[in-house]
């Protein structure tokens, strides 16, 4: 498990030799949530109101970038949202 970065209480993480969809794993305030990084929508989890919108909002930003994570299982920090 690999942590990429943490934002407004959002802790987000890749774990390598994950299963498909490529997805990332974000926690926020006791809530999980597993992200399509394709989409930025939640495929599982309990995440709730504008930790969806925030989590989103920063897989559109870093998607190309977490993709190659994905492929390459080489992870590295990403910077949070401003």
């Amino acid at each position: 498990m690999a942590e990429l970065t943490r934002f407004y209480g959002i802790v987000v993480w890749l774990i390598g030799g994950d299963h498909n969809p490529p997805h990332v794993h974000a926690s926020y305030s006791g809530m999980e949530g597993f992200f399509d990084i394709r989409t930025g929508e939640q495929i599982k989890g309990a995440m709730k109101g504008k930790s969806l919108q925030l989590m989103a909002e920063w897989i559109a930003i870093h998607r190309e970038e977490l993709l190659q994570m994905w492929e390459s299982q080489e992870f590295r920090k990403l910077d949070p949202l401003p």
